[in-house]
């Protein structure tokens, strides 16, 4: 898992990543978090997972954030970030509102 490799074995995501079987793990040394990508329909989309507590994030953003994304690659080998399009589209510090969000993205969805 490449979050644990870039932010450490005992970096708490706040949830079990197994239960969101569409995240997939784009996380890198660079970023100051966590970063997840996911798709619905033809959107792209990242969560990122900033640390729980607000003194080791080195951002004021919310613990958990979407925001749109761009696929700069092909689709079968995406290649997913930020664009100067994307926009935020969730902020929460509660995992439980998270989780709200994130049952729409559970369904099916492969086009």
């Amino acid at each position: 898992m490449s979050y644990k490799t870039e932010f450490g074995p005992d970096f708490d995501l706040g949830f079990n990543l197994s239960d969101y079987p569409q995240l997939t793990d784009k996380s890198w040394h660079n970023d100051v978090c966590p970063s997840f990508w996911f798709k619905r329909d033809r959107q792209y989309f990242v969560l990122w997972v900033d640390f729980d507590s607000p003194d080791k994030r080195e951002s004021e953003s919310k613990r958990y954030t979407i925001t749109t994304a761009k696929n700069f690659s092909c689709e079968e080998h995406p290649e997913i970030g930020l664009s100067d399009k994307s926009n935020c589209l969730f902020e929460s510090e509660q995992l439980r509102e998270l989780v709200i969000f994130m049952e729409y993205f559970k369904k099916d969805n492969s086009s």
